[in-house]
């Protein structure tokens, strides 16, 4: 790691192909069918088929599909021959997909089959194939060449590590969508030096749980794992709790990356409620060692959910509820927090399991540059700046938008709140448009009070937005265990809601002895479904303020 000696795609797939020719590469759940030396016959084949279609250097290539082995196979083959990828998140809209098949001008679309009802009234230029990817077979379209291509002139393609690699289009929580050009060396760079905060080899089994079409499962669980011929194991069907549990027991990942909903849902579920079953329970876990007995225990069990041999449990994507965070440290779990942007390739921040320090996420990663812009004096917060050959080139088609987060001396500026503690620890303190601005002028966080209030029972999650000049809590109950918590009143609906009333007034009261005065809930409503979120799982903010 560390030692690519040109970072473009095509140069990692050579190295790979030669190190690593006998080893697994991408699969199914539960199948042992494609070596590298498969990966790159199958890959040569799906070049052959693009340049038959007219897809040359520069050319862009739209990817809507799941994730699946042959997700890495199009990808691959469409950035070897210096075409520009461009993934789109299975879950936009068919207006958010037309806009942007015609904004990125793509050529050529690989499709999942489950997907094809969001294209089928595209016909707009300058689409001019489709190719299902479960199979390769074209859709619609024409070849343009019906030359012999021959295996030596694979490796003829000439890519620099400043070409375009891929643009993607991020959904974000602000509503509007933006393609983030990334180049080969921003890719190839920043999956070689995040290999340096853990190393990988040959042996680590990834299990890919997040959308590939986001930078953080593609560069972290896509181009890193192949570029140290590890495998990676993809799920058929979602994750819910019967597909994911066998499949932990049949893959037994070494490295998992994640997003923190699941592993809150997890402890919040499965974990929490075992520490309150009882009063005498309760009463101990409030009590430091026994805290730590009861989380150990609780995290030897946790691992064997995972299968057993995980090494590595990243997180990223949104920030980690506190207390979630102290049981995984306390349990000793092999969990690290990561730091990015798509922007960034992603990862600019983070530490090893084992050298994680509470609250925050770790040191700069090697070769990167993190500063504080313009630190408020008392607290040491300001926005977070990062820069580093991981940065993006810019926004496709957008000269504006990137001068405003792109400084001349090429800084990022992340919109993110953050300091730097003693020990170079980069801490997250939120989005610095979800910072709510008191009457008299303090910072309210409202990530912060939202992690006090998804610690009380029966709290799913919490969303704090200002309205009117108040503070405002939208809190999804958990309405089942309150039904069977009030299972003898549930058909009189009088007696139940005010028992929801007692709940809510109890959590409000709860939360304000809990939170600064300025950070006061002044009132709460019940969300009647779950928030709408991203891919990545953070909530919709601009939906709700």
């Amino acid at each position: 790691m560390g030692q690519q000696n040109k970072y473009t795609i095509p140069e990692m797939l050579r190295n790979s192909y030669t190190k690593f020719s006998d080893s697994q590469s991408l699969v199914f759940v539960g199948e042992l069918n494609r070596t590298y030396a498969q990966l790159e016959n199958e890959i040569n084949q799906v070049v052959i088929q693009l340049i038959k279609v007219g897809v040359s250097k520069g050319d862009k290539v739209v990817i809507l599909s799941t994730n699946m082995p042959n997700w890495g196979i199009a990808y691959f083959a469409i950035t070897t021959i210096g075409a520009i990828a461009v993934p789109i998140l299975p879950d936009f809209s068919v207006t958010e997909i037309t806009n942007i098949i015609e904004h990125s001008e793509s050529k050529v679309l690989f499709v999942s089959e489950n997907l094809l009802t969001k294209i089928e009234q595209f016909k707009a230029d300058p689409l001019k194939t489709i190719i299902r990817i479960e199979t390769f077979e074209k859709i619609s379209g024409q070849e343009v060449s019906n030359a012999e291509i021959s295996p030596e002139s694979l490796n003829s393609f000439i890519v620099e590590e400043d070409d375009l690699a891929s643009i993607i289009y991020t959904s974000g929580t602000t509503g509007k969508s933006k393609g983030v050009m990334l180049t080969h060396k921003n890719l190839i760079w920043d999956a070689d030096h995040g290999g340096l905060i853990h190393k990988m080899s040959v042996t680590d089994r990834f299990l890919s749980l997040l959308p590939l079409s986001h930078t953080y499962e593609n560069t972290l669980a896509l181009i890193l794992p192949v570029m140290c011929g590890s495998s990676v194991h993809y799920l058929k069907k979602l994750p819910t709790p019967a597909v994911l549990i066998p499949a932990l027991q049949t893959v037994k990942p070494t490295i998992i990356f994640t997003v923190p909903l699941i592993i809150e849902k997890i402890y919040k579920k499965q974990i929490r409620p075992k520490f309150r079953s009882n009063i005498f329970i309760k009463s101990l876990y409030g009590i430091a060692p026994f805290r730590l007995f009861f989380n150990r225990i609780a995290g030897k069990k946790l691992m064997k959910t995972f299968g057993g041999e995980l090494l590595f449990f990243g997180i990223g994507g949104a920030k980690l509820d506190g207390k979630v965070e102290q049981f995984l440290f306390e349990a000793k779990f092999p969990y690290s927090i990561g730091y990015g942007l798509t922007e960034t390739a992603p990862l600019i921040a983070g530490a090893d399991t084992g050298l994680q320090r509470l609250h925050t996420i770790g040191p700069e990663m090697p070769g990167v540059k993190l500063k504080i812009n313009q630190p408020d004096p008392k607290t040491g917060q300001g926005e977070i700046w990062a820069k580093g050959p991981n940065v993006m080139k810019g926004y496709f088609k957008e000269p504006e938008l990137t001068k405003e987060v792109l400084t001349e001396d090429g800084w990022f500026k992340t919109e993110d709140l953050g300091l730097i503690d003693d020990k170079g620890y980069l801490a997250f303190k939120g989005r610095l448009k979800n910072i709510i601005v008191s009457a008299s002028g303090e910072n309210i966080f409202p990530e912060e009070i939202e992690s006090v209030i998804n610690d009380f029972k029966n709290v799913v999650e919490s969303l704090v937005v200002e309205r009117k000049g108040k503070l405002v809590a939208l809190v999804l109950l958990n309405m089942e265990e309150l039904e069977i918590q009030y299972q003898a009143i549930r058909d009189q609906a009088e007696l139940f809601n005010q028992k929801l009333d007692e709940l809510i007034a109890e959590l409000q009261l709860y939360v304000n002895s809990r939170v600064n005065k300025f950070s006061q809930i002044q009132l709460i409503l019940v969300q009647p479904k779950p928030f709408e979120r991203t891919p990545t799982q953070k909530i919709k903010r601009f939906l709700y303020s």
